[in-house]
């Protein structure tokens, strides 16, 4: 990483583009949170009955499974603050956010509906959403193409800088190096190259904005829920660490390997008229077929570790959604666009960390 970084930093017109792909994933990341509470307005279609005219305990909300005439009675008072008999989306909204227990959320939610009239406009809404679709597409494709353009570069000065060091070599280093190791130099590893690039930007600049702003919104909805966070994340680090050590092993193995299969491509085509002469075309044909064989074996290997990566953390953030909605519905009696945020919240941290480790 510390070598990728350094060669991104060295040029300055690097360093100005890489400003710019850091300012446009802080904006990506903006963007999937204001995503995700645009959920929550779609999902906020008013107060829950049994929650409204439920008995309170010391000023703090209870969902209730039976409500009596009483405590209708009881609390149409309180709510119809016009005194006129009539209760509105927008009282039952005042009421609920005045509540000790009252999620933050819902404060949010009936400030930014007073705000721009939200209240029985269906237009404003499509509006709301429309801009937040448009400023993701925006930053979504902005981040990726300097990302893109940022790796190209990179990749495009370092081809050119290992053409510049190899012509100046000596011609005892081309005798104790082969030319397949080389010539992988010089063309395969210069896309794995540009590939870390881009992994290295997502996973070490991108993923701490991610990470960040969907802890924040987690602990500012319930801290309670957030710490479940904390209980899947060793069931997530320990697969990761144990997958991660075999997948870099292999492919270390399949580079090695892969060096050894060119040289003896280069060898074959170099020496044809050789082999020709002294009918050498089934030890050849051996030989490429044992590297053709331990390559299909490695690959093999790494595809096992690098696709069992997915499914485990899939089964385990899975687990930990459906214990954030269980104890968020009946145990802290949240109101659905509530939790429906929290899980979106909740998914925007999960999904860093998966694509970290892979």
């Amino acid at each position: 990483m510390r070598l990728l970084l350094k060669a991104a930093l060295k040029n300055s017109k690097h360093l100005s583009l890489a400003i710019i792909v850091l300012v446009t994933l802080q904006f990506m990341s903006i963007a999937n949170q204001m995503e995700m509470f645009s959920l929550g307005f779609i999902a906020n279609t008013g107060a829950d009955f049994f929650t409204l005219f439920g008995k309170d305990r010391k000023r703090k909300l209870h969902s209730n499974d039976k409500v009596s005439l009483k405590d209708v009675q009881e609390k149409w008072n309180a709510i119809d603050t016009d005194k006129n008999g009539v209760i509105s989306k927008k009282d039952a909204a005042i009421y609920i956010a005045g509540r000790k227990n009252s999620n933050p959320l819902n404060r949010i939610f009936r400030v930014v509906a007073n705000k721009l009239n939200l209240e029985g406009n269906f237009a404003g809404l499509v509006y709301i959403l429309i801009f937040v679709a448009l400023f993701k597409a925006v930053f979504l494709f902005v981040s990726r193409y300097f990302t893109q353009v940022l790796s190209i570069r990179i990749t495009r000065d370092l081809r050119l800088q290992f053409f510049e060091h190899i012509q100046s070599l000596p011609l005892s280093f081309y005798q104790e190096h082969n030319m397949g190791s080389l010539s992988t130099r010089a063309v395969g590893d210069a896309s794995q190259i540009a590939s870390s690039i881009n992994s290295l930007i997502t996973n070490y600049f991108q993923t701490p904005f991610a990470i960040c702003g969907a802890l924040t919104a987690c602990f500012y909805l319930s801290w309670k829920l957030s710490l479940i966070i904390f209980i899947g994340m060793p069931m997530i680090i320990l697969p990761v660490v144990f997958l991660t050590k075999r997948i870099k092993k292999v492919a270390r193995e399949i580079q090695k390997n892969q060096e050894s299969f060119n040289s003896v491509l280069l060898d074959f085509l170099g020496g044809i008229q050789t082999i020709k002469i002294f009918a050498m075309e089934k030890f050849t044909l051996k030989k490429y077929n044992e590297q053709n064989m331990q390559m299909a074996y490695l690959e093999s290997k790494n595809a096992k570790y690098t696709l069992l990566t997915r499914p485990v953390l899939h089964l385990i953030t899975t687990s930990c959604m459906a214990t954030v909605v269980m104890l968020g519905l009946y145990t802290l009696n949240m109101s659905i666009p509530v939790l429906l945020v929290f899980v979106a919240s909740l998914h925007l941290f999960y999904e860093p960390v998966k694509k970290f480790a892979e």
